[in-house]
């Protein structure tokens, strides 16, 4: 049995600009496809979550947004052109690994690299820097780390802090550019349950009070889903796409995992999945970060 689902629906407030578009899109890898019939349109200013077991693909999705995956088959247009084109415009936040504890880099370096780490590498501890440029770009990092909340630490080493901290700081560098569109993997996967609702909370404030449209990867839905606007959910090398009580049903994950799929309702209004092939989603030892202050 998966873990309870938070039926409420995600706010409005979206814009009619599209920004990403997949039409009868499949991808390919060796002789495995790994997911096909993805339709999906992504207007400015939504989060959308891509959901499923996995394996199925998940980030080989957003990889094909950013252009470092072909489709084998049918058109992907991503902020009006070809994938890859306008990455200038993105921001992508990968699957992480936990910092070292005895990394002595400043969270605050870790965010300026958002914007010069391709121009300069790691920036040196008390570089002195005094171009319009350089002045300009002290000012977006700290317009950042308020965005998310972080002035308090963005001074210590980024190794001492938390597992959410350090992805705060993290958020913080994807969004230095101003990107238009925001790419997440996994971004709660490695957080204990307080710190995935923290981020999650922080996620949706930046999609809805800054206009940055989300495109996030998750396995376990439940710490974002009444923030969503739709899903992208993908197994069995198919996908559906939809808003969330459109496509987290017992019809379509039935038809997705080509074996029965349950979606109950609770008495509180709550979904739960049960019957699917793969074990649920938790929160092992394994996603633990040392340095995070909450127990799961």
């Amino acid at each position: 049995m998966m873990p309870v689902v938070s039926s409420s629906e995600g706010p409005t407030g979206i814009g009619d600009e599209t920004l990403l578009e997949f039409s009868g899109a499949s991808v390919r890898i060796g002789d495995r496809t790994l997911w096909s019939g993805v339709d999906l349109t992504v207007r400015a200013g939504e989060f959308v979550a891509i959901l499923g077991p996995n394996g199925v693909g998940k980030s080989t999705l957003i990889k094909a947004v950013l252009g470092l995956q072909p489709l084998e088959e049918g058109e992907l247009t991503v902020l009006g052109g070809p994938a890859g084109s306008a990455n200038e415009h993105i921001g992508y936040l990968p699957q992480r690994r936990s910092f070292d504890p005895s990394l002595r880099v400043r969270g605050l370096d870790v965010v300026r690299l958002g914007l010069d780490g391709n121009r300069w590498g790691m920036p040196l501890p008390g570089a002195r820097r005094w171009s319009a440029r350089a002045r300009a770009d002290d000012a977006r990092v700290l317009e950042v780390v308020r965005q998310v909340d972080a002035q308090d630490y963005v001074h210590r080493p980024v190794g001492q802090l938390s597992g959410g901290e350090q992805q705060r700081l993290l958020i913080a560098q994807a969004l230095a550019s101003r990107p238009r569109l925001l790419l997440l993997d996994e971004p709660l996967d490695s957080l204990d349950l307080t710190n995935q609702s923290a981020i999650a909370a922080l996620i949706s404030r930046i999609c809805r009070e800054d206009g940055v449209t989300v495109l996030m990867v998750a396995h376990d839905v439940n710490p974002i889903l009444g923030y969503l606007d739709r899903v992208v959910y993908i197994a069995g090398g198919g996908a559906a796409a939809g808003t969330p009580h459109e496509v987290i049903t017992s019809e379509t994950l039935t038809r997705l995992y080509a074996t029965p799929v349950e979606v109950l309702t609770t008495s509180d209004g709550q979904l739960v999945v049960v019957g699917q092939p793969e074990p649920p989603a938790h929160h092992s030892d394994r996603h633990f970060h040392p340095n995070d202050r909450h127990s799961h």
